[in-house]
């Protein structure tokens, strides 16, 4: 099995949705690689991201958030709908307040891949890993997985605990 089959597999197991994390979080392992793995949805309001998958909860626990700002990262990846790859330490501290901790997980690269459905972004699928690991080439290779969280992602805005009504 190819890891995406591995991730559709995945789908038809029983308490969804940590099954399919589970399975995309070692496919896209497989594919890419990464130390630092998660999953952010965007609030209903917008206003920030939450964070529903990682594989590193005690420095990223689930439901951590971030706030929305505006940034010249939230310009690219939100509104500009495209991926952000950082190839750098220097490119993560440009990108996020808490680089120091990342860089402590001994992460210096990252890919910020958008979560596109009905022309707006849902949330952000993260990889980070050594220094220069990822690229712009490495992109198009995640779109497939990105993909996958549609659903999963329109589930979790769905049920924010912070949904008005």
């Amino acid at each position: 099995m190819t890891p995406l089959e591995r991730c559709i597999a995945a789908f038809k197991q029983p308490g969804q949705p940590q099954p399919f994390y589970a399975a995309l979080d070692q496919a896209v392992k497989d594919t890419l690689g990464h130390i630092l793995f998660t999953l952010l949805y965007r609030t209903p309001d917008g206003k920030r991201v939450r964070r529903i998958y990682t594989n590193m909860p005690k420095a990223y626990p689930v439901g951590g958030f971030k706030e929305v700002a505006a940034t010249p990262w939230n310009t690219h990846v939100i509104e500009g709908q495209r991926a952000y790859v950082g190839y750098t330490a220097t490119d993560i501290r440009w990108a996020f307040f808490d680089h120091e901790l990342i860089k402590s997980l001994g992460c210096d690269s990252v890919i910020n891949m958008p979560v596109i459905y009905d022309g707006r972004v849902l949330g952000t699928m993260n990889l980070l890993a050594a220094e220069q690991h990822y690229s712009e080439a490495d992109v198009p290779r995640l779109e497939p997985f990105a993909a996958l969280l549609a659903a999963p992602f329109l589930q979790a805005i769905d049920a924010d605990p912070d949904k008005p009504g």
